[in-house]
């Protein structure tokens, strides 16, 4: 019986437990999602309405304890109902958390806005706070500009302006016979025709109307000089210094001309006689050797290239000139001139013409028979064997147009120079052979003798010395000159020690041992040295005159005229104005403070004008060769000592923290440096790409030291009217091309007034610390290119010569002046002074501006460029195509490289291995201290 009840209970009894169970189940589920619900409604709830959520945390609490305490005794229905209610609530909770949620989304959303407007205030704020500075710094230094102006007492000099004053020169006749023989500059000249005030000039005589066959380049010499830009105006003796006389009749009766001259004034004084004659003297030609043909010229200055005597040669004062009668009357030359590479030839000296002193053609001859590979001297006209020697030297290693034949030597003469040959009784070597053949054994020999004339025979000069030079310096064979008493031409103004090789005659024995001690770098020094020498001063009729010229200036203290700059008519017309754009955007990169942000100001020009003649006269005529035009400024003036920029001299320096030092704080207040402060001038190409151009304009805006910007427009068609221009806070010069050339980057235009010039493609992009820091870098290398893409010259291993790199290399040798900084002087030598050729190239290809640039900076200073910061080339994006991208562009380049390298006769490229950094670029400092930059 107690068996069948347990039996029947046990079902009920399972059955109320499954219920619990399942119970608990639901128990556990609800309070598993109503416990995340509820915190996170409670914490969504955080900090909006907290009074509310007070109250309802208060209401709630209970009502979940009501819930959860007696939901174990619902059963049934009470339990499904209390389910459904609980999903209800849990259906409203979602949709009021998806509000919330919403809300605080778009309450994090304006929180973000505010935050990004806070960020942009204080941008602002940094940005004010810069320009703040900007000012102040400006401000200190127009004090300190200010300051300087109140105690300036250095007058400024301008560009020299000629006066040429009237004035009435008396007659004085010279009754004393010979008092004339030993007249210097200071005795014989008188300085009060040259007023310092006034321009150097001269009066031209008119050629002798009585020669009845003349020769033509004494008619080319006349016509040359009447071109000359220092003839006086009209021809006007009144206001002339110098008084030019070309002389071919050389009698007795010829020089006694002279007195009757309109101008000649009792005593010849400020009178240049050049002497060419083309008629024996009938008082013979060793009349020329005696001190009493100086009574004929009085005080005049004598100018010729032979027949200079001993006592006839009055020193300082008359000069000889270089054998002009072989020259070209004008052009260039580089075409007949050979290249200067390699430095030793097939010869190491060599001689042709006729016999000399026994005692030097014997020890000659012996060194010739020792080593006869090295050396040929022949002292014979006649000897066949060396001419046909000779004459199986290669056609090809002659220089471009050269004559393949030419008359005889002797029929080339002057007919001074055969009777004055003839007076000698072969004491003086004589020239053998002809043209063709001398130039063969020239071109053959890296050393060339000259023999002097015996002891006994007192000449310092004659036609066939002269000519052996002139001929040795044409085709790169170094002059050796036995002997120390030639008078070489110009002698007073060239350092001929860097050109030719003077021996004394005692010591010909040892003379095969000095030539070999020579090294290729000497030799090659040589050679470059006689090639410059003779492209500028002996060339050509016009260089011989310009020479002659600038030494009788420099002998007087003139200064020479200045070079022609470019004034190119502006784009836009008197009556029109450009529209401005005001409002434009600056990169952000650009905040730094750079320096101060200055009116703009010139570098102080023509303020050497005469101090060169004497500080920087030797540099100018045999290092620099630019002897003849005056510029407004050089990269090579001195700098003062440090101390002088403290003491005495203060005026226009900028020392960073007063002279104290600084990091990158007080480096930005102050230029600093070596020099007084100054300023930039970019001129930016364009070419069609208005809007690249705005673009590149509007990054230009507040730089510091910017002077001013000139745009050069290419373009045939004008700028649009609608085109809004930045205002940048200095002057836009927009100027109209007259042609459409790439040599248009160089032109020195007149409205360049700084030194420096920043020479930057319209499509590059460059921060305005790189540009500040590349200013800064050029001015301790005033003579160099200093800039950001560098490039260099290969070697080309298959075919010889050279090619255009752009890969990236541990070694350049160019930096584009794409993105460059140079001196102004440069923009004068590519424009007048560089040969035609090589613009004549750039305008022929469209390129290569930028290497014809970078071989002329280093051809005259023999320094590589400067490359600075990481940059190796740029990026525009959304440019147009340039040049550059044309398939045939290196193709070209290599091409101009050789081309240029042809008429420089070398490659005056030169490879550098380092690139420029700021001091204290990747330098730990400390937190108290900033650097130089923050980026470079």
């Amino acid at each position: 019986m107690k068996m069948r009840m347990s039996n029947k209970s046990f079902p009920v009894v399972f059955l109320c437990s499954s219920i619990r169970l399942h119970k608990l189940i639901l128990l556990v589920i609800l309070i598993l999602l109503l416990i995340p619900l509820l915190t996170h409604y409670y914490l969504t709830r955080v900090g909006t309405e907290p009074d509310k959520k007070a109250l309802d945390d208060e209401s709630l609490s209970p009502w979940i304890t009501e819930q959860l305490t007696d939901i174990d005794k619902l059963q049934g229905q009470d339990l499904k109902f209390r389910i459904e209610e609980l999903l209800r609530i849990k259906l409203s909770v979602s949709i009021e958390l998806r509000d919330l949620e919403g809300k605080r989304q778009h309450l994090q959303l304006e929180l973000t806005t505010l935050n990004r407007k806070l960020e942009d205030f204080k941008n602002e704020i940094s940005h004010k706070r810069n320009e703040l500075d900007r000012l102040q710094i400006s401000l200190q230094q127009a004090k300190v500009a200010e300051k300087e102006a109140m105690e300036r007492n250095t007058p400024r000099l301008g560009r020299p302006k000629p006066l040429h004053p009237l004035r009435f020169i008396p007659t004085v006749h010279d009754t004393l016979k010979g008092s004339n023989r030993h007249c210097h500059m200071d005795s014989c000249f008188d300085y009060s025709l040259c007023p310092i005030s006034s321009q150097f000039s001269f009066y031209l005589y008119p050629l002798d109307i009585d020669i009845p066959i003349r020769d033509p380049n004494i008619e080319k010499l006349h016509d040359l000089l009447s071109t000359n830009p220092y003839l006086v105006k009209d021809n006007n003796p009144l206001r002339a210094c110098l008084f030019v006389l070309i002389v071919e009749d050389c009698s007795t009766k010829g020089l006694n001309k002279f007195s009757s001259l309109p101008n000649w004034f009792g005593d010849g004084r400020n009178h240049i006689i050049w002497l060419q004659c083309n008629n024996g003297n009938d008082a013979g030609e060793e009349y020329f050797l005696k001190k009493e043909v100086l009574d004929y010229f009085g005080r005049a200055m004598i100018l010729q290239t032979s027949i200079f005597g001993k006592d006839a040669f009055r020193t300082e004062f008359d000069l000889v000139i270089s054998n002009w009668m072989k020259a070209i009357p004008s052009g260039e030359i580089w075409s007949q001139l050979p290249p200067i590479v390699p430095a030793k030839r097939k010869y190491l000296s060599t001689y042709l013409g006729g016999g000399t002193e026994s005692f030097i053609q014997s020890e000659l001859l012996k060194i010739q028979q020792e080593d006869p590979a090295s050396f040929v001297f022949q002292f014979s006209c006649t000897n066949t064997k060396s001419k046909s020697e000779i004459l199986s030297t290669n056609p090809d290693n002659l220089p471009n147009n050269q004559p393949n034949d030419m008359g005889m030597i002797s029929d080339e003469l002057p007919k001074n120079a055969k009777n004055f040959e003839s007076y000698t009784n072969k004491k003086l070597s004589t020239l053998c052979g002809n043209d063709l053949l001398r130039t063969r054994l020239l071109l053959d020999s890296t050393f060339t003798i000259i023999l002097l004339p015996p002891d006994d025979f007192e000449v310092f000069s004659t036609f066939d010395l002269q000519l052996r030079l002139y001929e040795g310096l044409k085709f790169g064979s170094i002059p050796v000159i036995l002997g120390t008493r030639f008078l070489l031409p110009y002698n007073e103004i060239i350092d001929w020690s860097k050109v030719i090789i003077t021996f004394p005659v005692a010591r010909i024995s040892e003379i095969h041992y000095h030539l070999k001690s020579f090294t290729d770098t000497d030799i090659l020094q040589f050679k470059k040295s006689g090639r410059l020498v003779f492209q500028n001063y002996f060339g050509t009729i016009d260089n011989v005159i310009q020479t002659v010229l600038g030494i009788l200036r420099t002998r007087i203290g003139l200064s020479p005229i200045p070079y022609r700059e470019i004034h190119w008519k502006s784009v836009f017309n008197e009556t029109f104005t450009p529209l401005k754009l005001d409002v434009f955007s600056i990169d952000p990169e650009d905040e730094e403070n750079l320096g101060p942000i200055e009116p703009s100001y010139p570098s102080a020009s023509f303020a050497r004008n005469y101090s060169t003649t004497s500080l920087q006269k030797y540099a100018l005529w045999n290092t620099f060769f630019l002897p003849f035009k005056l510029f407004p400024f050089t990269p090579w003036e001195d700098v003062m000592p440090s101390d002088a920029k403290f003491i005495g001299s203060s005026i226009g320096f900028r020392p960073i923290g007063a002279g104290a030092g600084g990091s990158g704080k007080e480096f930005s207040e102050s230029l600093g440096g070596n020099l007084p402060k100054e300023q930039f001038t970019v001129v930016m190409l364009t070419y069609e790409r208005e809007l690249v151009l705005m673009n590149s304009l509007q990054r230009l805006y507040a730089l510091p030291y910017l002077n001013k910007v000139i745009v050069v427009w290419n373009s045939p068609q004008n700028p649009s009217p609608e085109l809004k221009w930045p205002d940048i806070g200095v002057p836009v010069e927009v100027v109209k091309a007259e042609k459409n050339s790439l040599n248009n980057r160089f032109l020195p235009f007149e409205s360049i007034e700084t030194e420096a010039v920043l020479s930057i493609d319209d499509d590059a992009h460059l921060r305005h610390d790189e540009i500040v820091f590349g200013f800064r870098v050029w001015r301790e290398n005033r003579d160099r290119i200093v800039g950001f893409p560098g490039r260099f010259h290969a070697h080309d291993l298959n075919h010889g010569g050279w090619l255009y790199n752009s890969n990236y290399s541990c070694e350049l040798s160019m930096v584009l002046t794409g993105a460059a900084f140079y001196h102004k002087l440069y923009s004068y030598l590519y424009t007048y002074e560089m040969p035609e050729a090589i613009r004549e190239k750039v305008d022929q290809l469209m390129n290569c501006e930028d290497i014809a640039m970078n071989f002329l900076v280093s051809h005259v200073t023999q320094k590589p460029p400067v490359k600075v910061t990481s940059r190796w080339t740029f990026r525009c994006p959304g440019c147009p195509v340039t040049l550059s991208e044309d398939e045939t562009h290196f193709q070209e380049r290599h091409h101009c490289i050789n081309f240029f390298t042809k008429v420089y006769g070398y490659t005056p490229l030169l490879n550098t291995q380092f690139r420029a950094d700021s001091v204290l670029f990747k330098t730990r400092i400390p937190h108290d201290k900033q650097k130089c930059f923050k980026y470079i």
